[in-house]
């Protein structure tokens, strides 16, 4: 399970990371050549989510809740902003969610 979730948090920060870089490039806020790590890091993103256990939709949307709690611990790291109470309370509706279908898919399975 462990391992699941560290597999999950890597493939979301090369997710991140991957368009991050053309942002800051396209805001004239970084060189061109940022756009070669920005490639290298999506392709590792597609690599990474081609190990997760199960390709299918359930673990994609498992993989959704990840995203987003990756997503505002860059907030609060890269960008240097704190989140909000909606911004944490939209991030334990989603990882409800994403645990109501993780559970569902072992019932079920």
């Amino acid at each position: 399970m462990i391992k699941s979730f560290l597999l999950y948090f890597a493939t979301a920060f090369t997710e991140i990371l991957g368009c991050y870089l053309p942002l800051l490039w396209l805001k004239k806020e970084a060189m061109h050549w940022v756009l070669i790590p920005a490639v290298i890091s999506l392709v590792v993103f597609v690599w990474l989510l081609s190990l997760h256990p199960a390709a299918s939709g359930r673990v994609y949307a498992a993989y959704g809740g990840i995203y987003v709690v990756s997503a505002l611990i860059w907030l609060t790291v890269v960008d240097g902003i704190r989140p909000t109470l909606y911004d944490i309370t939209g991030t334990i509706v989603v990882l409800i969610g994403a645990g109501i279908i993780m559970l569902g898919w072992r019932a079920v399975d």
